[in-house]
């Protein structure tokens, strides 16, 4: 069996899907070890910040590496080396004595993270129907979401009562997933027909990226992926850290942001729903819009029903955006070069995702209001919409090559 035809659409979601549901647990119990983390190692915020940035900064490595590789060895092979890193790197960081090792595990966790991610939508949308395309790759996004629910759900009963390294250990078991996947996921037909066909250089592919025919959508994606991560990784990764300092301690701090995560299938769902009515480009710009508007309003919070209620809004807006760009990127591009693109722009856009939490860190260090610093994340989500607005091309029903 060399290609998807013989698998059916529904298994290919469930067997990448639950991959996705992986590694959003890990980045989910992050958030919330990263709070334990305060009290055990007595950390400061700008600490706090690198913690979550070492993720992206590997992330960022993983998704050039792992998206040139894609195009090379194949999807499905990247694939299972990508959850393997992942999952290997988070279990082995469980027994880390101080905060230098830690963060040296969390780079290759960020790696592992970083290519799967865009090499499992790239796998997706070569290998299901044109007409379905966009729904699918947005339900597969919604694997995200479960997977945070997942992770507020061992944040809240297991690091209060067994510590933040059970969490780990609990979260590190998806390792032995990657084997099972290797015998029920192959590579799309596409992809297997490109192979046969040439063999064209990593340099090239790049290049060609860039080239006059591709570098309106590349510049578009760059933007809005950079734009995206940047705000994505230094609100959510700081989502229990800032509920604490509006004056709430860690179990309510905990209680809330599960509340709030909840609200991220509802997101995800409505979004797979309207992408193959409006279109991928009204659907980012709306969703990033909502995503503007109610991070503006969190940051200005200070009553508990205006935190929990534009907490809540925020996560539906922000991850069906979240599904939007993941079926929209890989359509940018042709089989030879899809995983080389949609990687590039991943990678650049984990650039952001280093500075985001980066700096909340510094600034609330320097004192600076909560309000302000989420300002600035509204002002990011903006400039996405500028260029999705301006640049982007509607990919709806578009025949992949």
């Amino acid at each position: 069996m060399t290609g998807t035809n013989h698998q059916s659409e529904r298994k290919l979601l469930g067997v990448a899907g639950m991959a996705w549901l992986f590694d959003a647990m890990d980045v989910g119990m992050l958030s919330f070890i990263i709070v334990a983390l305060k009290a055990e190692w007595n950390l400061n915020e700008a600490q706090m910040g690198w913690i979550g940035s070492i993720s992206s900064i590997g992330m960022a490595v993983g998704a050039l590496i792992f998206g040139l590789m894609a195009d090379r060895i194949g999807r499905r092979n990247v694939l299972i080396l990508t959850l393997l890193v992942f999952s290997l790197g988070g279990g082995l960081s469980a027994a880390a004595a101080g905060l230098g090792l830690f963060m040296v595990l969390r780079f290759f966790v960020g790696m592992g993270l970083g290519g799967e991610l865009p090499v499992a939508s790239t796998l997706v949308s070569e290998s299901v129907a044109t007409e379905k395309r966009g729904r699918i790759v947005v339900l597969l996004e919604s694997f995200w979401a479960l997977g945070w629910i997942v992770a507020a759900l061992i944040s809240y009963f297991v690091i209060p009562q067994y510590g933040w390294r059970i969490a780990l250990i609990i979260g590190a078991l998806p390792a032995f997933y990657a084997i099972y996947l290797r015998w029920n996921i192959h590579d799309s037909s596409k992809f297997e027909a490109q192979k046969a066909l040439e063999k064209q250089g990593i340099f090239k592919k790049i290049t060609e990226t860039w080239s006059k025919k591709y570098i309106r959508q590349t510049a578009m994606l760059w933007i809005l992926w950079f734009c995206v991560v940047f705000s994505y990784y230094g609100m959510f990764l700081w989502l229990p850290g800032i509920v604490v300092a509006k004056g709430f301690d860690m179990v309510r701090s905990f209680q809330y942001v599960l509340i709030m995560t909840l609200a991220q299938l509802p997101g995800y769902f409505t979004a797979a729903w309207l992408i193959e009515k409006w279109g991928r480009k009204w659907v980012l710009i709306v969703y990033l819009l909502g995503t503007a508007v109610f991070a503006f309003f969190f940051g200005v919070a200070t009553t508990l029903p205006l935190l929990l209620t534009s907490g809540i809004l925020l996560s539906f807006f922000n991850l069906g955006a979240w599904g939007a760009l993941y079926a929209y990127s890989p359509e940018q591009y042709p089989t030879e070069i899809r995983g080389t693109g949609t990687g590039l722009a991943a990678a650049f856009g984990r650039i952001g995702g280093i500075f985001g939490p980066l700096l909340v860190g510094y600034l609330l260090v320097r004192h600076v209001s909560i309000a302000s610093i989420f300002t600035i994340f509204c002002i990011s989500i903006v400039i996405a919409v500028f260029a999705v607005l301006l640049l982007g091309k509607e990919t709806k029903n578009k025949e992949l090559v």
